[in-house]
C-alpha cells in the first residue's frame, strides 16, 4: 500500500513460430509489460506486425468500433461482459449491428450537411425577395450580363450611376441592387457598385420568383430536419441497447491488435525471438508456469536498485521499472489525485494512503461548515448515480467528493457552522438554536488536557471551536502547527526514500539537514513566542539550524551535484524557501476565515431583511438575496477550499519527497472493465 509494486525483469526467448502463442500468453496474464527493443545489432531487428487476414480483419473493425465510440460515447451501467458472450457477439450479428449505428450516423450527418446547404440558400433567397424578379433573368446569359449586390446605399443607385443609366438596367430595393448590362458596360457598373459599397450576391440555381423558391426550399428544409431528428433519435436509441456490448468488444479487440503489433516491441532474427518485460515480483511463478512450455528460456529476476550515487556503476543506465501502485478499495480512488503530478517513482513512497488522509481533512478544515459539507455529500451521491459515474476517473472522482463533504461537515461540526449560522448559543439565533443544547454540554464536558493547551500555547481548547473569533489565534496556530507536522513527515518520507536509492549518508545530507532545519527553526520559534528569548538570541536551537544549513550546503553541493559554490548560494535561500512553505499553510486560516464572512454576509443581507418585518417585499427580496449569496459561498466553498488543499499537497508537501517521473505500468492487453473472463 505504501510502496511501489515490486517488479521482476522478465525475459524470454523461444521460436519465431512461438511468437504469437508466448504474446497471447502474457496477454491473458495480464500483467506483462513489454519493453521495447532498441539495442539493434547485426542480424537482430524488430519484429513486424502481423499481416494476416486475422490482424487485418480485426484492425478495420477496431477502426469501426472506435469510431461509433467517439460518436456516441456509450456507458456501460450493467457491468462486464462475460468473454463467451463477447466471442457470440462477434462470430454472429455485430458486424451487422455495428455497420446499422455507423449509418444511422452517416444519415444523421449527410442530413446536418444538407441542412447547412439549405439554411444558406434560404438566406439567399431572402436577401433577393424584394426584387421580386426570375432568378433565370438575375442570372444572365452570354449577352447580357447581371450584377447583384448588397449596399445600404440601395437608394442612391440612381445618383451614383449617373450618365451610365442610360446604357443598363437598373433594379433597387431596400438593401440590394440589381444591374443589367453589356459585357461592354462590366467594369463600369463594377466601379459603381464598389463606390456604393456592394457585396456581391451569389444567385442559386433555381426557377421562379425568390418567393416561390422560398417555398420550395423551406419544405425541403423541414423534410431533412426531420429525417435527421429521426436518425438522432434513432442514434441514441441504438446507443443505449448497444452501449454495455461495444465497450466490451472494444476492449477485446484492443487486446487482440496488441497481439497482433507487439512484435514491433521484440528483439527478432532468422529463427528466433527474444522480449523483455517487466513483471509484478508477486506474479513470478505463474508468469514461469504460463510460458515455460512455449519459450526454450525463460528467466525472470528481482530488480534491485543499487545506484548510490555512483555515476560508474555498471547498471547506471539499465532502464528502471515501471511503476504500479497496489491500494486497497477506500484508497484506491486517490490515486487519481497522484496521477495528477505523475506516477512515483519506481522503488519510493505511493503517497495515495495518505492523501486520503489528509487531503480532505484540509479541506474541510478551511470550508469547516456542515450545511454546506451535506450538500456537497448529497452532491457526490446524486453524481454517484449518473451513468458518466461508470467511468472509472469519473467515479474516482466522485468519491473524493463525498470524502470531502464528510469532513467538512465533521470540522463544520467541531467550529459550530453551518448554511454561515453558529448554532450554539452565542450565534445568530441564541438560545434558540435547536443545537444550543448539544453544544452546552460539547463545551462544559469535552476539554483538551491543559498539558496540551499549555504545550501549544493555546488558551481555548472547548467544542465548538469558533475559529472566526473567539478563538481566531488558535485556528492561526493550528494552521502553522498543522504545516510543520505535514512537512516533518514529508522529509521523513523523502530521508527513507533516499536512504532506499542512496544510502544513509545520502539521506542524512539531503533531508536530514532538512529535518534539522525545521525541527530547530519551530522551537526556536516556539520559544520566541512563549518566552522572554529574542529572535535572534544564540540557543541551541539556533545553533542547531545552523548546523542542518551546513548539512544542507554539504548535500547540495556534493549530493545534488550543485558544486560548492552553488551550495553556499542555494543552501541560505531554499532555507527561507522552508519558511515560505511553512508559512504558505496560513492560507487554511486566510480562506478558511475568508469562507465564514462571505456566508455571513447571506444572514446580515438576507436572512435579517426577510425577519426584519417590512412586509412581503422584504420577505421576498431577503429570501432571494439569501439564497443567492448561500449559492455564491457553496461554489466558492468547492473551488477555493479545493485548489488551497490541493496546492499545500503538491507543492508544499509532496515537493520534500515525491518524484513524479515514473513510467505508468501498461501490460500488455490493458485493464479490463467492460469484460469477464478476460486479464
Amino acid at each position: 500500500m505504501f510502496d511501489t509494486v515490486a517488479m521482476s525483469r522478465l525475459t524470454v526467448a523461444a521460436p519465431v513460430g512461438r511468437m504469437a502463442d508466448v504474446l497471447r500468453a502474457c496477454t491473458e496474464l495480464g500483467c506483462v509489460h513489454i519493453e521495447s527493443y532498441t539495442n539493434f545489432e547485426d542480424g537482430v531487428k524488430v519484429g513486424q506486425a502481423s499481416a494476416s487476414d486475422e490482424a487485418n480483419h480485426i484492425s478495420s473493425l477496431l477502426a469501426k468500433v472506435r469510431a461509433a465510440i467517439s460518436a456516441f460515447n456509450p456507458v456501460n451501467v450493467d457491468g462486464p461482459v462475460p468473454l463467451r458472450r463477447v466471442k457470440e457477439l462477434l462470430e454472429d450479428s455485430f458486424g451487422h449491428e455495428l455497420q446499422t449505428g455507423l449509418d444511422l450516423l452517416d444519415t444523421h450527418r449527410d442530413a446536418e450537411a444538407e441542412l447547412e446547404v439549405l439554411d444558406e440558400q434560404i438566406h439567399l433567397l431572402r436577401r433577393l425577395a424584394p426584387l421580386n424578379m426570375d432568378l433565370e433573368l438575375l442570372s444572365g446569359s452570354d449577352r447580357v450580363e447581371v450584377y447583384v449586390a448588397e449596399t445600404k446605399k440601395a437608394s442612391k443607385a440612381a445618383s451614383t450611376f449617373g450618365a451610365l443609366l442610360s446604357k443598363v438596367e437598373l433594379a433597387s430595393a431596400p438593401g440590394i441592387v440589381a444591374v443589367a448590362c453589356m459585357p461592354s458596360e462590366g467594369a463600369e457598373v463594377q466601379m459603381a457598385l464598389g463606390e456604393m459599397g456592394g457585396k456581391p450576391v451569389q444567385i442559386p440555381s433555381m426557377n421562379g420568383t425568390p418567393d416561390e423558391a422560398l417555398k420550395l426550399l423551406l419544405a425541403k428544409r423541414s423534410e431533412v430536419e426531420g429525417t435527421m431528428f429521426s436518425a438522432s433519435e434513432d442514434s441514441q436509441r441504438w446507443a443505449r441497447n448497444n452501449g454495455r456490448n461495444i465497450l466490451a468488444v472494444h476492449e477485446y479487440l484492443t487486446k487482440e491488435d496488441e497481439i497482433h503489433t507487439a512484435p514491433t516491441q521484440l528483439a527478432v532474427s532468422g529463427q528466433a525471438f527474444a522480449l523483455d518485460a517487466w513483471v509484478p515480483t508477486s506474479k513470478t511463478n505463474a508468469v514461469k508456469s504460463a510460458l515455460k512450455d512455449m519459450a526454450s528460456h525463460v528467466e525472470v529476476e528481482a530488480f534491485v536498485n543499487d545506484h548510490h550515487h555512483d555515476d560508474h556503476d555498471d547498471h547506471h543506465h539499465e532502464p528502471t521499472p515501471p511503476v504500479a501502485l497496489e491500494n486497497d478499495v477506500v484508497s484506491r480512488p486517490f490515486e487519481l489525485m497522484v496521477g495528477l503530478v505523475g506516477r512515483p517513482t519506481y522503488g519510493t513512497f505511493d503517497p495515495t494512503f495518505f492523501l486520503m488522509l489528509t487531503f480532505p481533512m484540509i479541506y474541510g478544515l478551511i470550508l469547516g461548515d456542515f450545511g454546506y459539507g451535506f450538500i456537497i455529500f448529497l452532491l457526490g451521491l446524486w453524481l454517484g448515480t449518473l451513468p458518466l459515474a461508470a467511468d472509472p476517473v469519473a467515479k474516482n472522482g466522485v468519491t473524493i467528493l463525498k470524502w470531502m463533504g464528510v469532513w467538512c461537515m465533521i470540522w463544520g461540526f467541531l467550529f459550530a457552522e453551518g448554511f454561515g449560522f453558529v448554532w450554539d448559543n452565542t450565534g445568530q439565533m441564541g438560545d434558540s438554536s435547536p443545537l444550543a443544547g448539544i453544544y452546552a454540554w460539547t463545551y462544559e464536558n469535552i476539554t483538551f488536557p491543559s498539558f496540551i493547551t499549555d504545550t501549544l500555547n493555546m488558551s481555548y481548547m472547548h467544542i465548538p471551536f469558533h475559529r472566526a473569533t473567539s478563538s481566531l489565534n488558535e485556528y492561526v496556530l493550528l494552521s502553522v502547527y498543522l504545516g510543520v507536522a505535514h512537512l516533518m513527515f514529508g522529509f521523513i518520507l523523502g530521508f527513507i526514500n533516499v536512504a532506499r536509492a542512496h544510502g544513509l549518508l545520502a539521506a542524512f545530507f539531503e533531508k536530514g539537514s532538512w529535518i534539522i532545519i525545521l525541527a530547530a527553526g519551530t522551537l526556536h520559534i516556539y520559544g520566541f513566542l512563549t518566552t522572554d528569548q529574542g529572535v535572534f538570541d544564540a540557543t541551541p536551537y539556533a545553533i542547531a539550524i545552523l548546523v542542518g544549513v551546513v548539512c544542507l550546503i554539504i548535500g547540495l553541493a556534493v549530493f545534488e551535484k550543485f558544486g560548492l559554490a552553488g551550495g553556499l548560494i542555494m543552501g541560505p535561500i531554499e532555507t527561507f524557501g522552508l519558511l515560505a512553505n511553512t508559512l504558505s499553510y496560513l492560507r487554511v486560516m486566510g480562506v478558511g476565515v475568508a469562507g465564514v464572512k462571505i456566508a455571513e454576509v447571506s444572514i446580515t443581507m438576507g436572512w435579517d431583511l426577510m425577519w426584519s418585518g417590512g412586509g412581503i417585499l422584504s420577505i421576498v427580496l431577503g429570501l432571494v438575496l439569501f439564497i443567492f449569496i448561500q449559492a455564491f459561498a457553496l461554489a466558492l466553498g468547492l473551488l477555493s477550499p479545493s485548489i488551497h488543499a490541493a496546492r499545500l499537497h503538491f507543492v508544499e508537501w509532496m515537493g520534500k519527497f515525491y518524484d513524479g517521473s515514473g513510467r505508468v505500468f501498461t501490460p500488455i492487453g490493458g485493464r479490463t472493465l467492460h469484460t469477464e473472463g478476460q486479464s
